[in-house]
């Protein structure tokens, strides 16, 4: 079986799909792995660290993209490239699915099986593969180092002969992956934290991190089967930003992580509550990429708005590509493994499968997904 990676074409995407270790790892299962040149620069891999593993590195894109049995990106595809894939190849990454129908569409007619790892479901079995919380845990602790970076005071209290320095007021919006990584983060760096999460379930979570939980009444809230927030009536954002009004007022820094999967994430900090800030403090707007949570934001800028400078720069994992793919291209190993036929030396898509089920969006010229299709 080929397995084929090629170089992210994203603008400023820094990330590869497979580092050297663990396209080592394909090749003693008796795959034949190529790259193309320059795949892992951006992370500090040569293409002579890939050859060493076994891997083979082509020049010709389109040569790569048209050999492979299997594909593997972290990006989804540009649309011009699907024609160049092979007919019942299976293609792996990321495919932001709901937003992307023409893209689904074109995969299902050249008849790629075509799985998407943010609809890896998330149950026990599946943790190794679970890409989407391996991003947003990187997520999390860079948007902290921006927001120290942005803010003109330190985190940590600090006692000197000057006089005392007190610690950085550090308020988080969102308990998830990404949000629990920042309160730990900003933890280690010594703020004094607080977090607001739609969710009273991960108030526990919060606190063992140190963290405060805020508490704002907004009636009936709670998650999905999967362990993503639910949407908010129109009643209860109104809610919500007049209780996170008051805390944002009191903090140095707030981090925004508040997303629902598959939709443009909500906007929670409005103007007037960037108005009611500190001057000097920071806003780390985290789920840019997806609409942003603050009114004002722009994406891949940070801007002043009364004195508060709001952080829009997009792609966080990409600022720690070497660890970013790392732990990527293991989360497509723990995905190629689980369903590797070691006699036939090959990945079997098994349809009856609950993972397979989950993540797979086409196959064998139709759209798979039945949540994708509706």
């Amino acid at each position: 079986m080929r397995i084929c990676i090629p170089k992210e074409k994203h603008p400023g995407e820094n990330r590869t799909a497979m580092v050297p270790e663990n396209a080592a790892k394909l090749v003693k299962r008796g795959a034949q792995v190529a790259v193309e040149t320059g795949v892992g620069i951006a992370c500090g891999y040569s293409d002579a660290d890939y050859a060493a593993s076994g891997v083979t590195v082509v020049q010709d894109r389109r040569e790569l993209l048209s050999s492979g049995n299997m594909v593997l990106r972290l990006r989804k595809p540009p649309v011009e490239e699907i024609g160049w894939l092979r007919q019942g190849s299976v293609h792996i990454s990321f495919l932001d699915p709901f937003n992307e129908s023409e893209l689904i569409q074109k995969l299902a007619a050249q008849k790629v099986s075509a799985i998407s790892m943010e609809m890896i479901p998330r149950i026990t079995r599946a943790q190794k593969m679970d890409a989407l919380t391996s991003q947003a845990n990187l997520a999390g602790y860079v948007a902290v180092i921006l927001a120290a970076e942005y803010l003109p005071r330190i985190f940590p209290m600090m006692t000197t002969a000057a006089g005392t320095i007190m610690p950085a007021r550090v308020f988080v919006i969102g308990a998830g992956v990404a949000g629990l990584q920042a309160i730990a983060t900003a933890k280690r760096l010594g703020a004094n934290i607080e977090a607001f999460d739609t969710r009273p379930v991960v108030a526990e979570q919060v606190q063992s991190l140190g963290a405060k939980f805020a508490k704002i009444d907004l009636g009936e809230t709670g998650q999905t089967k999967d362990g993503y927030a639910k949407a908010l009536t129109e009643e209860q954002i109104a809610k919500q930003r007049e209780g996170i009004k008051k805390l944002c007022a009191a903090a140095d820094v707030v981090i925004t992580t508040a997303q629902v999967f598959g939709k443009k994430a909500p906007i929670i900090i409005t103007a007037d509550v960037v108005a009611g800030m500190k001057k000097g403090s920071v806003i780390v707007d985290l789920p840019i990429e997806s609409g942003g949570n603050v009114e004002g934001s722009v994406i891949n800028q940070v801007v002043e708005k009364n004195g508060v400078k709001i952080v829009g720069l997009a792609n966080l994992p990409g600022r720690v590509p070497a660890a970013a793919s790392k732990v990527y291209s293991t989360n497509l190993i723990g995905l190629i493994e689980e369903f590797w036929d070691k006699e036939g030396e090959k990945f079997v898509l098994k349809l009856d499968d609950e993972i397979i089920k989950g993540c797979l969006m086409t196959h064998d010229g139709q759209i798979y997904s039945q949540a994708v299709k509706k």
